[in-house]
């Protein structure tokens, strides 16, 4: 998966979880809330409650129901009373219930839930056992005006004692209207209007279930009852109390989830950002190494040597600065090490050019001087010597000439089918005759078929001179250098050059085929500029070959060069 796909998949998915996250808060939040102002409302009204507030706050022991304490004090609060009753009507238990009886037929618990709408009832089930829970008021405004009414004598309150009592206790009123609305008679402690309209007297009627009224035609007179009501909005206010708690405790919250989810983003999306950019902060002022923590260790990877989970989301970009990173620092190191390769070359061809200058100098003084007056012989010698020094000088200058033109890509080949026994014979056989060589033992060793190859002549004879001369000059007398041609499924020819000298040691090998490697002096026969051995290999590869190099000091060196057979292949030019 892309980078691209893998940053869309986690933003849905974070966003997804995000969401549903807030779901689940704002709902839990909202049951609370919800929970808190039902039970606000069941301290107000009772006969408000549910049948699972009910149910949690009774508990059946064999065949009696018992009351919890919460529930009957909200009924003492409210006036009321409490009861439980079987489905036959016996009483199960009770709690301050006015002329309690031990059971009761259906019609009379029908009317006492129906009585005034002020009672109620919730059917409780707990196994196979069924019970109904009544609610009731223990003192309402139509049972003290049924009773008082038997003792209103038409204009004149006689209350009993007992009414008195229950008025006072009940904080009630009573109040006799006459036909115009005007007050005639009062009783109670709570003050009322001195008289009414028509209105107001059927509103209250209809509308205050905390007023009882009955209207003697005869007389033409009202008789009214009324208890004290809750105070009015008491409920609403402590519903816009509970919500306002509540949205604060929710935008609270909100807050603080912000704050974590911040937190949480920052660690998984900055941190490792910053991570990243001081990564490439480094890489630009040239410290070539993973981040690293004050005891240098990597801050990428756990002690089990595996990505560490925040930063699993930049995988596909941190390889790619791994490998960023790997490469400048492989090339910051070739870098360091081709500059000083060069100053060594530079230095040693320094010295080589310096070499033959000084005795093509020195000979043109000779000769130039009147104090001697050189034969013929030793002019001759002299300027032998000189165009000896001068060839050298010129073998460097067009080796270097050479490297850079194959490093750009300027030098063109001429291919030709070579039957290529035959032209490594011819090589060597112009070693093997060249009495500069006569303490060098040379060993051809020819493939049976035929092996043709598509070669430039001119340049693979390049290619040869330099490995062959490399052989020669930096081993002792007494070498022996075999040349061997082979063919690989007859689809590959393999020439491979092996002597029994002195051989190389791994840093010389590693740095061979680099130019500026190794410079010589001028009694080395060949081509000693340093770029000998550099120039071969961009000739092999432009002959689409390869080459390779095997040495152990003591145990002599083998160059394996291998070429395509058959038909002429497409040319590559590598630098």
């Amino acid at each position: 998966m892309g980078l691209h796909k893998h940053f869309i998949l986690q933003f849905f998915l974070q966003l997804i979880l995000v969401s549903a996250v807030l779901g689940v808060f704002s709902v839990f939040l909202f049951m609370l809330i919800g929970f808190g102002v039902m039970k606000d409302e069941v301290a107000l009204h009772l006969n408000e409650a549910d049948a699972l507030f009910v149910e949690d706050n009774v508990k059946r022991e064999e065949s009696t129901v018992i009351f919890d304490d919460e529930i009957k004090q909200l009924a003492d609060n409210q006036n009321g009373w409490l009861m439980a009753v079987n489905m036959d009507g016996e009483v199960r238990g009770s709690h301050q219930v006015p002329e309690l009886k031990r059971s009761y037929s259906k019609s009379e618990l029908a009317s006492m839930v129906a009585h005034n709408g002020t009672n109620t009832f919730w059917e409780i089930n707990e196994g196979d056992d069924t019970y109904i829970v009544l609610y009731g008021k223990r003192q309402t405004a139509s049972n003290l005006l049924s009773t008082i009414e038997d003792e209103w004598d038409q204009g004149e309150l006689s209350l009993s004692k007992e009414n008195e009592e229950q008025l006072k206790l009940s904080g009630g009123w009573v109040q006799v209207i006459g036909a115009e609305g005007n007050e005639i008679d009062t009783a109670g402690e709570m003050q009322r209007s001195a008289s009414y309209s028509l209105e107001q007297l059927l509103s209250m009627a209809k509308n205050d279930p905390y007023t009882a009224i009955s209207y003697n035609e005869e007389a033409g007179q009202t008789l009214m009852v009324g208890l004290p009501s809750p105070p009015k909005g008491e409920s609403e206010e402590m519903f816009i109390k509970r919500m306002g708690i509540g949205f604060l405790v929710f935008g609270f919250s909100l807050l603080v989830i912000v704050f974590i989810g911040a937190f949480w983003y920052a660690s998984k999306f900055a941190l490792p950002l910053i991570m990243i950019m001081k990564w490439i902060q480094n890489l630009g002022s040239g410290n070539f190494t993973q981040p690293k923590d004050r005891h240098q260790r990597s801050l990428l990877v756990n002690k089990k040597g595996t990505l560490k989970r925040k930063y699993r989301l930049y995988k596909e970009l941190i390889l790619t600065l791994s490998y960023l990173t790997s490469t400048l620092k492989e090339n910051e190191h070739q870098r360091k090490r081709m500059t000083q390769t060069r100053e060594e070359w530079i230095s040693g061809l320094s010295h080589d050019l310096k070499t033959p200058l000084s005795s093509i100098t020195g000979y043109a003084q000779m000769l130039q001087s009147d104090q001697y007056s050189w034969n013929e012989n030793e002019v001759r010698e002299f300027a032998g010597t000189i165009t000896e020094k001068s060839a050298y000088m010129m073998n460097l200058l067009e080796d270097l000439t050479l490297s850079y033109r194959i490093k750009n890509q300027a030098l063109s080949i001429a291919k030709e089918k070579i039957d290529l026994n035959e032209f490594v014979r011819r090589t060597v056989i112009h070693y093997i005759n060249d009495p500069k060589h006569y303490d060098i033992h040379f060993t051809f060793e020819p493939q049976n078929d035929k092996a043709n190859v598509f070669i430039d002549p001119k340049w693979f004879r390049r290619i040869m001179d330099n490995i062959i001369s490399n052989a020669i000059s930096y081993n002792p007398k007494g070498t022996t250098i075999t040349i061997s041609v082979s063919l690989i499924d007859k689809h590959l020819a393999v020439i491979v050059f092996e002597d029994d000298g002195v051989g190389m040691d791994h840093r010389t090998l590693d740095q061979l085929f680099e130019r500026y490697y190794r410079g010589t002096n001028t009694s080395n026969s060949g081509n000693g500029s340093g770029l000998g051995m550099a120039i071969t290999k961009q000739l092999v590869n432009l002959h689409n070959g390869t080459i390779n190099v095997k040495s152990e000091p003591g145990k002599g060196t083998t160059v394996r060069i291998i070429l395509p057979v058959g038909k002429e292949p497409r040319e590559v030019i590598e630098t």
